[in-house]
């Protein structure tokens, strides 16, 4: 088994990247609500995974997480998506071995069970879709794609509703979203959703209207998959910032606060959608806020010494 995978109880997790770069935000911008000072005391670690540059930009990963789980293979995201018009984005337009790599990892097309978007921005559902001819189809054909049902009407555009993105999610919906929605493989589900023994999926609303969060609880294992809750571990030493992409700011504040503390007390590991290096982080509390106490096993050099506790410097 390689160190990409991890068993945690009875499920075993896969994790399956896609992108790996900047985002052409400066760490400031990306996480605007977060101190410079705490960027500039932990830059140390935080190059090159999560900061690089000069100037700096905040680099991210767009990753696929494959849980299998009572025999069934689970899909956590789909990431961005091959020949999906992106403006702006590093993913405009992209080419990559995404359904290749997939493979590698053991899974094809047609084994997927399920498909869990945390939320419906670009770069969390770009592969439900494959591009066949001029239409857009599923690319899991026999998977069942759960979809929190505020998030759906939220970014239907039959609804009409305003995005602090302005158009910066323009397209997703008719190009990743209906397509599967029209072919019936939908499940649209509301304050929760039992997956099996082992998983269950929350509403976890702030970054968007019904963005949520996946956990696991097999054995004596804990992890909680967050989505963008966090987008930087920066949010994890000030609970409080925001990304830049938060629509309602106030409920994006408690959700992570609530989230975190509930890894915290229970010693479960934080997967959030866009971290590289090992991808999970083990946090405590601490006075008032938290700190990352270590890091998965996963692939990559670890961003900080295994072990460590990071905290805010002064």
């Amino acid at each position: 088994m390689d160190n990409d995978t991890i068993e945690w109880g009875d499920v075993t997790v896969t994790r399956v990247r896609e992108f790996q770069g900047p985002v052409g935000r400066g760490p400031h911008d990306f996480v605007p609500g977060s101190s410079e000072d705490v960027w500039a005391a932990q830059e140390h670690w935080l190059r090159p995974e999560f900061v690089d540059g000069e100037p700096p930009l905040a680099r991210v990963t767009l990753q696929t997480w494959v849980l299998r789980s009572e025999g069934r293979v689970i899909l956590v995201d789909t990431g961005a998506g091959n020949r999906k018009a992106r403006p702006g984005m590093p993913w405009d337009q992209q080419e990559t071995a995404f359904l290749e790599d997939l493979a590698r990892a053991g899974v094809r097309p047609e084994d997927v069970d399920l498909v869990v978007n945390t939320h419906l921005h670009g770069d969390h559902v770009g592969w439900n879709t494959r591009l066949d001819g001029d239409a857009w189809v599923p690319t899991f054909p026999r998977a069942r794609y759960l979809i929190n049902r505020s998030e759906f009407d939220f970014w239907n555009p039959a609804n009409g509703h305003v995005s602090v993105l302005g158009d910066g999610n323009a397209g997703v919906f008719e190009d990743s979203v209906a397509p599967v929605h029209e072919a019936g493989l939908v499940d649209l589900w509301e304050d929760g959703h039992r997956i099996d023994a082992h998983l269950r999926l929350d509403l976890a609303a702030g970054h968007t209207p019904g963005s949520s969060v996946l956990t696991l609880v097999s054995g004596g294992d804990r992890a909680v998959f967050v989505g963008d809750l966090l987008h930087s571990p920066v949010q994890v030493l000030e609970p409080d910032a925001n990304s830049c992409f938060c629509e309602d700011a106030a409920q994006a504040r408690a959700t992570r606060r609530r989230v975190l503390g509930w890894a915290a007390d229970h010693g479960g590991l934080v997967v959030p959608a866009h971290f590289g290096s090992h991808g999970a982080l083990e946090v405590v509390r601490d006075a008032g806020a938290f700190a990352i106490k270590g890091w998965a096993p996963f692939a990559a050099g670890a961003p900080a010494a295994a072990g460590a506790v990071a905290r805010v410097a002064g």
